[in-house]
């Protein structure tokens, strides 16, 4: 993950402002290459040689690459046997089937359920443009039983009112600081840590693992602008790294361990070594 130029500019300023009152050390950790001090960077190069990209810092930390985390599908079933209204079921079966960020989800009307077609609604949190993504039976099925709960609770219906309501008087649309305590207090139940943006990543990493599924097809859903973006979801899990392995280990053993094969019927080695040394 790249840090923006302009964090790195203020901090590069702010170092020089401490280092010239000498409040500060002495060494700018975010320096400029000597050739960029004056004008612009490479302002003299001649167009016919090849380019030769160059760090900016000399001194600039390299962040390592993190890859998003997954929720396995084990810690996944207790998750979502351990929530405790059709409400959440039907938040969580849209957030691991369709890869809406949460507050894209929570951001939906009631006019963005498509049933029929098994399509919903959002508007994606960097270009404010409106998607529809496909999400799984089981997802609409719990977001019909929430339905109904909605008409005994008696909130506001309406195609421009919102989807998602808690659940206690005063009711008032569900927020994402409360969909966030909601997920808490399931995984304190169960002594985990997931969050709702894990939700996200394992869907990714669900949809990327499927070979029916072409990679684009997952940078669309996901929203992702560029697709090395998306492939970051195709890197291996260390459990499944390990998994692999001990199968690997397992499969070499039983190679290793197998008995030789048997004579064909009818084979007999002392007649053979009889009539080859009458022929010798």
């Amino acid at each position: 993950m790249r840090r923006p130029r302009w964090r790195i500019a203020v901090l590069r300023r702010f170092y020089d402002f401490h280092r010239d009152c000498g409040t500060g050390p002495v060494l700018n950790p975010f320096p400029l290459d000597a050739s960029r001090r004056r004008g612009r960077p490479n302002a003299h190069r001649n167009p016919m040689d090849e380019w030769k990209p160059e760090r900016t810092g000399r001194y600039r930390p390299t962040v390592p690459r993190r890859i998003p985390r997954a929720i396995p599908d084990g810690w996944f079933d207790q998750l979502f046997a351990s929530l405790p209204s059709d409400r959440d079921r039907a938040l969580v079966a849209f957030w691991i089937s369709t890869g809406a960020r949460a507050a894209e989800l929570l951001g939906m009307r009631q006019c963005d359920f498509r049933p029929g077609e098994q399509l919903i609604s959002v508007v994606r949190k960097g270009t404010r443009a409106v998607q529809e993504l496909p999400a799984s039976a089981d997802a609409f099925v719990w977001h019909r039983l929430y339905q109904q709960e909605l008409l005994r609770m008696g909130v506001p219906r309406g195609r421009r009112q919102p989807a998602w309501w808690t659940l206690r008087r005063p009711y008032r649309p569900l927020s994402y600081h409360g969909a966030h305590r909601m997920f808490e207090r399931v995984n304190a139940s169960l002594g985990a840590d997931w969050t709702l943006h894990d939700l996200r990543h394992s869907a990714a990493s669900r949809m990327s693992r499927d070979k029916e599924l072409s990679l684009t097809d997952v940078q669309w859903v996901m929203g992702h602008a560029h697709l090395s973006t998306t492939e970051i979801y195709l890197t291996p899990t260390r459990d499944e790294v390990i998994e692999g392995v001990l199968a690997h280990h397992a499969r070499q053993s039983r190679v290793q361990k197998a008995p030789p094969p048997q004579p064909a019927p009818g084979y007999d080695p002392q007649s053979l070594s009889v009539l080859f040394g009458r022929q010798s």
